[in-house]
């Protein structure tokens, strides 16, 4: 009997726990909320994050920049492509006036200087011919010296008329004539010299050629003698380009053979070859003051450049191939590095840092960071850098939400 009941028993048991699976539900359960998640469903999340990071990093620097913002900052690219570059010599000087389109203005007579002009100064434009000042003796112990010759030429003019009556009847002799005649030629000549010019005001004194006053050499109420210099008139339709090259350089200087140049006062850059320029001398020796070596150009003046002014001058020598050059107004420079930016698509850009070598004024040699084929934005590079502030794609960010 005791031998059935047990095995009943044991029956019952596994049948009763077989039927009640929360046990092990409860393990499940235990062994899921004891790691805090689920790890299948973490897998997925770190899917998820790694893909989000992964474009976010292919996103980073990219700048958004639309087409009416083009429009408006009058945006133009230009396509990166090898080419001829000059070596550059980088030095400084001036612009002067050529020989022959200057003249200087001399007083014609001794006395007190006045200016046609109330406001005389230099640069103002002068015609040929025009009387710029006067000059006057009537106030001096000596007088005025045009009223002095007009009298000696009405008294030399008596004297000549009445030795030809005298020479006639030989009451004087011939050399006495020819002297009497003398006198009055010399007389009459300095007379008709000041009384084309004399005026209530004194003697005039006129340009002897058009232009504009270079510099006035003496004051408004100064005291002039006659052929003093009173001011420098100039026709400025040449202008010479004088570059100071340093001694370092000798060597380049048979090479040169043309110059872009930039004036303090202006960003504008000129090139020789738009103003019909040429090379007029290279130095062949240094002077013993400066130490530098002077060679000059001579070009067409365009009417902006100002003569005396300094000048920032980039000498061009032998050529080069297959150089990779850009405009200079497509760099920036940040924390001592070159950038430029690339156009992607048509609202699409990036920034790209750049090696730099010489520059010609106009371009810029680059070095590395460039390949043919590149867009490089050459216009409205300040307006794609203040949108890179702010149209760049934060890492991590996702595009899916």
């Amino acid at each position: 009997m005791k031998s059935i009941i047990i095995p009943l028993l044991v029956s019952l048991a596994l049948m009763v726990y077989g039927c009640n699976p929360s046990h092990t539900h409860s393990r499940e359960e235990a062994h899921t909320h004891a790691d805090g998640h689920d790890h299948d469903h973490d897998h997925d999340h770190d899917h998820d994050h790694d893909h989000e990071e992964a474009e976010a990093h292919q996103h980073t620097d990219e700048i958004a920049f639309t087409r009416a913002q083009a429009e408006a900052a009058g945006l133009q690219t230009e396509t990166v492509a090898p080419g001829t570059f000059r070596q550059v010599i980088k030095t400084s000087g001036h612009v002067q006036a050529s020989q022959g389109d200057e003249a200087t203005i001399a007083a014609t007579a001794n006395g007190i200087l006045t200016f046609a002009r109330s406001s005389v100064a230099e640069g103002i434009s002068v015609r040929q011919g025009e009387a710029i000042a006067s000059i006057s003796a009537q106030k001096l112990p000596d007088g005025d010296p045009a009223v002095k010759a007009r009298i000696a030429y009405e008294t030399t003019e008596k004297e000549f008329h009445r030795a030809e009556e005298l020479v006639k009847d030989q009451i004087i002799s011939a050399r006495e004539f020819e002297q009497a005649r003398m006198q009055y030629e010399t007389a009459r000549t300095a007379w008709e010299a000041q009384a084309s010019s004399h005026s209530g005001r004194g003697i005039a004194v006129s340009s002897p050629i058009g232009g504009f006053i270079k510099s006035l050499l003496v004051k408004q109420g100064a005291y002039v003698s006659v052929g003093e210099p009173i001011a420098v008139v100039s026709q400025n339709r040449k202008l010479q380009l004088r570059a100071e090259v340093p001694e370092n350089q000798y060597k380049y200087i048979r090479t040169v053979n043309g110059a872009n140049f930039k004036m303090a006062y202006d960003n504008t850059v000129y090139k020789l070859s738009d103003l019909n320029g040429r090379l007029l001398s290279s130095g062949k020796a240094a002077d013993g003051n400066s130490f530098y070596i002077p060679v000059t150009f001579e070009f067409d003046n365009i009417g902006d450049i100002l003569p005396g002014g300094y000048a920032e001058i980039y000498l061009l020598s032998s050529p080069q191939e297959n150089v990779i050059s850009v405009p200079v107004s497509a760099i920036t420079k940040e924390q001592g590095l070159h950038f430029v930016y690339l156009q992607l698509s048509e609202e699409e850009f990036k920034k790209q840092e750049v090696t730099t070598g010489h520059s010609d004024g106009d371009r810029i040699r680059i070095i590395s960071g460039l390949k043919p084929g590149d867009r490089v934005v050459t216009r409205g590079v300040y307006q794609v850098k203040l949108a890179a502030t702010s149209s760049v794609i934060p890492e991590g960010h996702s595009h899916s939400h």
